[in-house]
């Protein structure tokens, strides 16, 4: 019996393969951007989770905390893609074709503007999508081995990428009556749906995100089949036909571009 214990104990077990901090540490001094931009994303995500679950603090001051986030990530992609600004009008066109200023005015439009709960959802999507892509980086500079329950979440998320994109888009249309309603109740400003409606117009004619767009076109889709079905009383149809006609009248031209598999902000 003794022997066997000893022939146990001296067996050599595998090596335990140690998370690799040095290399996270020059990954981060030398990726400051990108590392600033992961961590305002987690800022977004943390405080949007504190909205709905008030527990470390304030959820109205969670709420515009989450929106001055994003603003800061929408900001800082500015910067990464731009670079210096410049005072010319070749700049501000480039600017204004920007998915991150268009999610940089979408801060600014809501920050004034009584908590709405929409309003986070695309900000917080954003937020776990692109933050879950850099923290596979940031775990593969630890170690490839590293953490292999956070990779599942990420892959999990990642596979979802096109569904989170479409929740997204949708949120961004459904939010546009939602203000016209809030302008209605007096909680929000009459400029709030004319300033959206701006946001939705660049969400539209976006060169990198299609999604918005293409959600549009399936919108479309759905109410012209719903109101051609034999069976639909005249006046339903009427109401679904108006819809498409006032909203394809408010379309801007439509400019093909190549989708992205991802999305971007």
């Amino acid at each position: 019996m003794s022997d066997n214990a000893n022939n146990a104990e001296g067996t050599e077990r595998p090596p335990q393969r140690s998370l690799n901090f040095e290399a996270l540490k020059l990954h981060v001094l030398s990726h400051k951007i990108e590392v600033a931009l992961w961590a305002t994303r987690i800022f977004t995500v943390i405080f949007t989770l504190g909205y709905f679950i008030p527990i470390f603090g304030n959820a109205h001051s969670s709420y515009y905390k989450a929106l001055l986030s994003n603003a800061a990530t929408s900001a800082l992609r500015l910067h990464q893609r731009l670079g210096t600004v410049q005072f010319t009008r070749q700049f501000v066109a480039q600017l204004l074709t920007e998915d991150s200023c268009h999610y940089l005015f979408y801060s600014l439009i809501f920050i004034y503007v009584a908590p709405i709960t929409w309003v986070l959802l695309p900000v917080f999507l954003f937020g776990v999508l692109h933050s879950a892509s850099y923290s596979l980086t940031l775990l593969d500079s630890l170690g490839h081995n590293a953490w292999w329950g956070a990779r599942l979440l990420i892959s999990l998320v990642e596979f979802q990428s096109r569904n989170i994109l479409r929740i997204i888009s949708m949120t961004e249309i459904v939010l546009m009556p939602i203000c016209i309603i809030l302008v209605l109740k007096g909680k929000a400003g009459l400029l709030t749906p004319f300033i959206y409606y701006h946001f939705l117009v660049q969400r539209y004619t976006s060169r990198r995100n299609p999604y918005t767009r293409n959600m549009f076109h399936e919108i479309r889709v759905l109410l012209e089949s719903t109101a051609h079905k034999p069976n639909m009383p005249t006046i339903v149809r009427s109401v679904l036909l108006g819809i498409v006609n006032f909203a394809t009248k408010l379309a801007p031209p439509q400019i093909p571009v190549p989708p992205s598999p991802t999305g971007s902000q």
